[in-house]
């Protein structure tokens, strides 16, 4: 994952350099996802976000960006207003990091200060790397739930992942070279494990600490029903996270990049 990150960013640098026209900005907002446990709301914000990037504007439709977003999940079934959820009781908070090239297309002809629309929708596609590290609290104590295998994995499973950006936004230019923005992204990333719960329950008869994390439904019950080999998840063999934000940039830029 470093070595692609690094060649994604060497390839855009060693572009960006040869191009007239660019751009630098960032953004802050919120994150959240569909998963194991919030599998209905699309929309539900869970922690903060937080991004930035170098832009290359080809024209006043199309560009390119280096992305980066750091960003914070969580879900808890204890605050879930299904039954069932409730009984399950697992909860989760992940960090994530995301480096992405992405491509951007302008509904309207779009440069800022010069341009004569100040103002167009977007749409945007790409592709990313993603680290993610989901935890728990339990009995006053963080663990790591990528290295405790509550789903009986015989070894961890992989904290990297790729992921294809897509969404739509709005851009608006406040002043001179300045563009204000709002836009929501979805992210399909290749795992199940943002939320540490993909598979089954699983009993290894020694009262471990991994099985104490795998089934918590009996925390507040006493009663556990987590049976061994029993669904744990949702059965989808991917999670979902977006990001949602407000972005401001600063394009340089002279007549002569565009119409020369």
């Amino acid at each position: 994952m470093p070595k692609f990150i690094l060649f994604v960013f060497l390839c855009f640098i060693s572009f960006s350099l040869k191009a007239q026209t660019w751009e630098l900005g960032g953004g802050v907002g919120g994150a959240g996802y569909m998963g194991d446990l919030n599998i209905s709301n699309p929309v539900k914000v869970s922690g903060i976000s937080i991004g930035a990037f170098v832009k290359r504007n080809f024209d006043g439709y199309l560009s390119a960006k280096l992305n980066y977003t750091y960003g914070i999940i969580s879900a808890a079934d204890a605050n879930s207003s299904s039954v069932q959820f409730e009984q399950r009781n697992l909860s989760f908070t992940t960090a994530l990091s995301e480096v992405g090239v992405i491509g951007e297309f302008n509904f309207f002809e779009y440069i800022p200060q010069i341009g004569k629309n100040i103002f167009t929708p977007y749409v945007f596609l790409g592709v990313a790397a993603l680290t993610f590290s989901p935890s728990t609290v339990y009995q006053g104590q963080k663990y790591d739930l990528s290295t405790m295998a509550t789903e009986g994995q015989k070894k961890p499973y992989a904290t990297t992942a790729f992921s294809i950006p897509y969404g739509a936004g709005i851009k608006y230019n406040i002043t001179g070279k300045f563009t204000l923005g709002f836009e929501l992204g979805y992210r399909n990333p290749n795992t199940d494990y943002l939320d540490d719960v993909s598979g089954n329950y699983f009993y290894s008869g020694h009262n471990t600490i991994s099985e104490k994390l795998s089934d918590r439904s009996g925390e507040k019950s006493g009663v556990y029903i987590g049976s061994p080999g029993s669904q744990r998840g949702d059965g989808q063999p991917r999670d979902t996270y977006f990001f949602t934000q407000v972005t401001i940039a600063f394009t340089f830029l002279t007549q002569k990049c565009y119409y020369h």
